[in-house]
């Protein structure tokens, strides 16, 4: 399990240990998209969705999913979450919509988990609302594109 900062010497799983680690401003970025028929997007597009406005309903999903990351993944820190930002963007190349997530605190760890459970429920979330008339999207391309701050800096997606 070298390397893995979530496994001890034993193999065990354990929350990683970030006293020691210095209070910098760090930031993450992740996105990811949701395809769909071309009749889907016409109906979120033109506001026709029987559930309301999915692109404001995914937006406020996707902040609130942020705020409730270490709630969802196991060995996640809680963090002072300063900002969150999440962008949908009706695409009609895909169809579907794109989604950007932006984290932001001032911590001894980053915010990687954050940004990509607020992309991911975000997309989760327009499925929700419109999966009465589209089962078959499709959920996809959810990664980190920029990660900064902290002892190992900045890094920044191809």
């Amino acid at each position: 399990m070298a390397g893995l900062s979530h496994f001890d010497g034993k193999g065990d799983a354990h929350m990683v240990d970030v006293s020691d680690k210095a209070v910098t401003a760090r930031v993450a970025v992740a996105e990811g998209h949701i395809r769909m028929a071309p009749e889907t997007f016409d109906i979120i597009a033109e506001g026709r969705a029987k559930k309301g406005d999915v692109l404001a309903v995914a937006r406020l999903a996707g902040i609130m999913a942020a705020k409730k990351t270490p709630d969802l993944i196991p060995l996640c820190h809680p963090l002072p979450v300063t900002r969150v930002a999440v962008e949908l963007t009706l695409d009609a190349d895909l169809p579907g919509v794109r989604i950007e997530a932006t984290v932001k605190t001032t911590g001894q760890t980053g915010v990687e988990m954050e940004a990509l459970t607020a992309a991911s429920v975000a997309a989760l979330t327009v499925y929700d609302m419109a999966k009465a008339v589209d089962k078959a999207m499709e959920i996809g391309g959810i990664r980190v594109i920029l990660k900064d701050g902290g002892k190992s800096g900045r890094y920044e997606a191809k």
